[in-house]
């Protein structure tokens, strides 16, 4: 994996407010800033990422606190360490930039992305079903949803149409209608980092990569930065039946999130995630290469709208969460045969960037394969107060 300074970083890193988290050994989780090539301890502002995001104006806050910040490690030695093939357990290396908050997941927010989840659907996960019907179904529903705004009576006739034509789908509910597919995708504090393994089951023979914006959000309901996310995904056990969208999303070490959280300020802005252009590429270890792009001006849901659904009077997320915004990623191009589209091989490594927000790098393994998750809520309370920042 490369995990170089100048590729992990936003193209304007000088200007950006980067947060973190770094592992000490001996010390456990700090929250820190990215400054000069330098990781800056943050937790005497913030004892946590979540704590920290609630602060009236974090950027101004983090911008402030950065002169008298302590200098921890240089970014390149612990990228270097990030690497969890090759890590070394006594040196720092990065984590997932977010502890407390919840993960939160909007599905089916791209037309492109729900006609997949309808050919997933209609295949019930058998992948070798599915170019023929990609073929049946693009042509009824690319014509009919182009354009449309979920929610609106247009949206609504296009149900209509839909249903008289026999095509319509609990994927398409979501995709158009008016309520959003809104999922806990991780429980708090499993999320990976960068450098490390991201894990599919086992027993998934249809899986795939899905590389997302993620916004943070904080108990106000109020979006404050964004980082880039892999929504490891099983498409056979969802095909299967959407009942099985847990088992289908929720795995040991099947939510990534990285590098770093960039904050919101007049550099960087809400309306960047707007037009944010994602980069995919994933490399096998038979030389097979993939890659694509997802486009956030294509989606069908404005990304505040989508935090609109999440929280609100019905909700509540006192520690805030972390959302994302949905792909319009959906691999198709084959790999192991005529028809059969593509699915992850153990040593895969998928590197998701925009030129904002750097780049998110991971190697595939099977998640029981990958060191269990143990620090959990628990154990981080523990250390906090032995660390006397609670």
């Amino acid at each position: 994996m490369s995990l170089d300074l100048s590729r992990t970083l936003p193209e304007d890193a000088a200007d950006a407010l980067l947060i973190g988290r770094l592992w000490q050994p001996g010390v456990g989780p700090t929250v820190v800033a990215c400054r000069d090539g330098m990781l800056l301890d943050l937790s005497r502002l913030g004892a946590t990422v979540s704590q920290l995001l609630e602060l009236p104006n974090v950027a101004s806050a983090v911008r402030a606190f950065l002169s008298s910040a302590t200098p921890l490690a240089s970014l390149e030695s612990v990228l270097a360490n990030s690497d969890e093939g090759k890590r070394d357990q006594v040196r720092p290396w990065l984590l997932a930039p977010c502890d407390l908050q919840v993960v939160k997941a909007s599905g089916v927010t791209f037309v492109a992305s729900l006609l997949e989840r309808v050919i997933e659907e209609q295949a019930r996960g058998d992948a070798s079903r599915a170019q023929a019907i990609r073929a049946a179904l693009s042509g009824i529903l690319g014509d009919n949803l182009a354009g449309i705004v979920p929610g609106s009576i247009e949206s609504a006739r296009v149900k209509q149409v839909l249903m008289e034509q026999g095509v319509w789908s609990q994927y398409l509910e979501v995709g158009i209608g008016p309520d959003a597919e809104i999922f806990t995708k991780a429980p708090v504090l499993s999320s990976v980092g960068t450098g490390a393994q991201v894990g599919i089951h086992e027993e998934s023979k249809w899986n795939n990569p899905e590389p997302e914006v993620v916004l943070a959000v904080n108990s106000r309901g109020i979006a404050v930065g964004a980082a880039l996310g892999n929504d490891v995904n099983l498409r056979d056990f969802e095909g299967r039946s959407a009942l099985l969208l847990g088992k289908a999303k929720d795995n040991n070490a099947s939510c990534a999130i990285g590098p770093f959280i960039r904050l919101f300020d007049p550099g960087f802005t809400i309306d960047d995630v707007r037009g944010a252009e994602l980069a995919m590429q994933v490399d096998g270890p038979e030389g097979f290469t993939m890659r694509g792009t997802s486009s956030l001006s294509m989606i069908s849901r404005d990304p505040l709208d989508i935090v609109a659904q999440v929280i609100g009077p019905n909700h509540q997320y006192p520690d805030g969460f972390m959302l994302f915004l949905g792909t319009m990623f959906a691999p198709t191009q084959d790999r192991h045969g005529p028809g059969l589209g593509f699915t992850h091989e153990v040593g895969d490594v998928v590197r998701v960037s925009t030129p904002q927000l750097g780049a998110l790098v991971n190697r595939v393994n099977h998640c029981s394969s990958i060191a269990p998750w143990s620090f959990g809520i628990t154990a981080m309370m523990r250390n906090l107060a032995q660390r006397g920042l609670l």
